[in-house]
């Protein structure tokens, strides 16, 4: 889908005008990334829930804004238990900057995506990260900037919506790839669109799959694993209070889960 088609929400068409015109780097950059996926392996080996806990000050979706030194929210959700951190650097919309982005990879061990609207590959070029969000709705030449990002060292997270962007994100050889549960024709948030798209995956498709969006509970992590989810990224549930208590909570979610069931187990006490 062309970026400039008219599809999308007001709002997110301001969005992608915004990015259309924002200049990308001057020189080719090169990146050492931490790898995203044998992070999620570590975080399951240690009965985490891998998640993405996401630096957003604000947005278009949500009231207010949020004014902590963006570098100590990260490091109370890497304490919280997160697996990667997610920082945006959309700056009309979002009060994301590159400046931002630097400062959190610098002052975290774990991978961090830079979460932006990228539309050409000079864009790629403007920041060093682990991982960059291409959303496949809005670019051209999926395969070509899946490609050009892979190049450059970055782990390209293909952001699908249905089941046709999923099949262009593994035909442009996509390794991980996130199902955005909000719709941005209508803004509209569904977590049922994890679930039908991730059913789509072929079963021999080596890939890492993240659900996003509208993870606001514990029952919807819960929800999320069960129909496929490697990770999950959250990002309001986590900024709406305090982001190291509320990251644990989410990447606790499953031990907590498993605790209780055991405690409903019936004992041999309860039988008699």
């Amino acid at each position: 889908m062309n970026a400039t088609d008219g599809e999308v929400a007001p709002a997110v068409q301001s969005i992608l005008d915004a990015a259309a015109a924002r200049p990308g780097g001057d020189d080719r950059v090169t990146v050492d990334a931490r790898s995203f996926p044998e992070a999620v392996a570590r975080a399951e080996r240690a009965g985490r829930v891998p998640v993405i806990a996401e630096v957003k000050p604000t947005s278009p979706t949500t009231e207010g804004t949020r004014d902590d030194d963006p570098v100590e929210l990260a490091r109370e959700m890497v304490a919280g238990g997160a697996t990667a951190l997610s920082v945006l650097t959309e700056p009309e919309h979002f009060g994301g900057s590159l400046e931002t982005l630097a400062r959190v990879r610098e002052a975290v061990d774990v991978p961090v995506l830079r979460k932006d609207f990228l539309l050409r590959e000079d864009q790629l070029d403007a920041a060093e990260s682990d991982l960059v969000l291409l959303i496949a709705r809005f670019v051209d030449d999926l395969p070509g900037l899946v490609a050009a990002a892979k190049a450059r060292g970055f782990q390209p997270l293909v952001e699908v919506h249905d089941e046709a962007e999923l099949h262009e994100a593994l035909d442009a050889d996509a390794e991980i790839v996130g199902v955005n549960n909000r719709d941005l024709a209508k803004l509209e948030v569904d977590l049922s669109t994890f679930e039908r798209v991730a059913s789509a995956v072929p079963e021999d498709a080596d890939v890492t799959l993240i659900a996003e969006s509208g993870i606001a509970t514990v029952e919807d992590v819960h929800r999320m694993r069960a129909a496929g989810a490697d990770a999950l990224l959250i990002g309001s549930a986590i900024m709406a209070g305090d982001v190291r208590d509320r990251t644990a909570r989410f990447t606790d979610a499953e031990t907590e889960n498993q605790t209780s069931n055991d405690a409903a187990e019936p004992t041999a006490e309860d039988d008699t």
